[in-house]
């Protein structure tokens, strides 16, 4: 069960983001002056939690990487 809804967040994460980015863009381009501002920290928000799950992704990698290396110098 708790691998499901780990699954479920990570799927809703990685929509929510691109959806958050795109909100950002239109609310930018289609508002006034004066509440232009307010889009930015959705877009933000977004570019974050697409660059946090890259930069995890690459550590996990990495860690694996490492432990497969030193099982097979130990072998």
């Amino acid at each position: 069960m708790f691998v499901y809804m780990k699954f479920e967040s990570s799927l809703i994460y990685s929509l929510i983001a691109p959806l958050m980015i795109c909100v950002s863009i239109i609310g930018f381009i289609s508002s006034n002056d004066s509440k232009k501002i307010l889009y930015l920290p959705i877009g933000l928000m977004g570019i974050f939690i697409i660059s946090e799950k890259v930069v995890s992704r690459r550590v996990k990698r990495k860690n694996i990487l490492k432990k497969i290396s030193l099982y097979k110098k130990n072998k």
